[in-house]
């Protein structure tokens, strides 16, 4: 089976065309009408029976000859409302841009796809092919878990790749237990009341109400959390009034809550609710809070990451294959299928700066730029680890 690689690398140049196609035409959200039907007419010409799940959820099955369990593979395939300024000629034009690298991740998929129709009488089960909508703004895998993603047939085990600006090309990142944050997006409406700027007595200052609330809400992680947790609140957006001599009615400040516990996470947003309310009352106003979307802390089984890990060091490199314990604050809703499922979630190294110039931008700028070199390996990594896992749990 270490042939896998091999083959996928002859499939590069198409792997290329088939990213750089998806990149051109990026969407964000829940709805990607042509993202949905381009992958669909791709696992058509490779032989599959695509289904969608719900609204831009596909999902695609193939069998083996032998019995066994099924595991999951899945990629994101929606965008980022941001512009892009990556000085690629296939650059996007329509104001989204795949900064994050799902679009890297939607080819690796397709790759595997394509890969598991030669490899078909290897298969001890069935691989089930999931391309997802909306992780940016972690609803999707909720609702294709909620449409039955896991069922039709039972899926035993899950494994995704995410492509990670930083890490040298190829190095594969495997993380052992809970490996990335949490994240709660929340929304706090401060209401006032609306006057002359003139006259500021005669109105309640929501502005005012909301720059206390602001300040407020960063004595949460220095006073309340112990510095042996980590936990991070961000307010990243803060919105309120149209004109300089009119106080306005209302201010909308939304933010985010990082951790790696669960039961934290609801402690800080319970105490938000608190400060808001209360902060709001003292200067004669009112503040409500509601989450906008969440996702849990992302859990890798231990067990099975450390074995795709021993895969990998046997099969691709044991210098470029990575195990650590200590995970980070960035957030994937893939966290939710891993309460449902023994997962393996890892991150694949999409270049860095020493490498070419262009690489090593932060995720989610508009400069990023992947090395699209790794992807036939990001290919070969899902088929590869697929298989072996399925024969040794057959």
């Amino acid at each position: 089976m270490q042939k896998i690689f091999e083959d996928a690398e002859e499939l590069k140049n198409e792997l290329t065309e088939i990213r750089r196609t998806i990149h051109q035409c990026p969407e964000a959200g829940p709805a990607l009408p042509h993202t949905k039907e381009f992958v669909m007419k791709k696992l058509k010409e490779f032989g599959y029976e695509p289904e969608e799940i719900c609204e831009s959820g596909i999902t695609a099955t193939i069998e083996g000859d032998k019995p066994g369990k099924t595991i999951l593979l899945r990629a994101d395939m929606d965008a980022l409302a941001i512009k892009e300024e990556a000085p690629v000629p296939f650059a996007s034009t329509n104001n989204f841009m795949h900064a994050c690298g799902h679009d890297m991740h939607t080819t690796m998929l397709l790759g595997a796809a394509r890969l598991l129709k030669k490899y078909q009488k290897d298969i001890a089960g069935k691989v089930k092919l999931v391309f997802q909508p909306d992780e940016e703004g972690f609803t999707g895998a909720k609702t294709m878990l909620k449409a039955g993603v896991l069922e039709n047939p039972k899926v035993d085990a899950g494994m995704a790749l995410h492509v990670n600006s930083g890490t040298p090309s190829g190095m594969v990142l495997c993380g052992l237990g809970t490996c990335m944050a949490g994240c709660t997006l929340f929304r706090i409406k401060v209401k006032g009341k609306g006057c002359h700027g003139a006259m500021p007595e005669t109105g309640v200052d929501p502005i005012n109400i909301a720059a206390h609330i602001y300040l407020s809400l960063q004595e949460i992680i220095a006073r309340e959390v112990t510095p042996t947790k980590p936990a991070v609140v961000t307010i990243g957006k803060f919105t309120g009034g149209k004109a300089p001599n009119i106080i306005p009615e209302e201010v909308i400040l939304e933010g985010t809550i990082r951790t790696l516990d669960r039961d934290l996470s609801a402690q800080i947003y319970k105490r938000i609710e608190e400060i808001s309310a209360q902060t709001a009352a003292l200067f004669r106003g009112s503040a409500e809070v509601t989450e906008i979307s969440s996702a849990p802390p992302l859990h890798n089984d231990e067990e099975m990451t450390a074995t795709i890990a021993g895969y990998l060091k046997e099969a691709y490199d044991p210098q470029k294959v990575v195990v650590f314990n200590q995970g980070g604050m960035g957030s994937e809703d893939f966290a939710s299928y891993t309460y449902e499922i023994p997962c393996s979630y890892l991150l694949l190294g999409a270049g860095t700066a020493q490498e070419n110039e262009l690489y090593g931008k932060p995720m989610h700028n508009d400069h990023v730029v992947f090395n699209e070199d790794i992807l036939p390996l990001g290919s070969g990594i899902l088929v590869y680890s697929a298989l072996r896992w399925l024969k040794e749990h057959a």
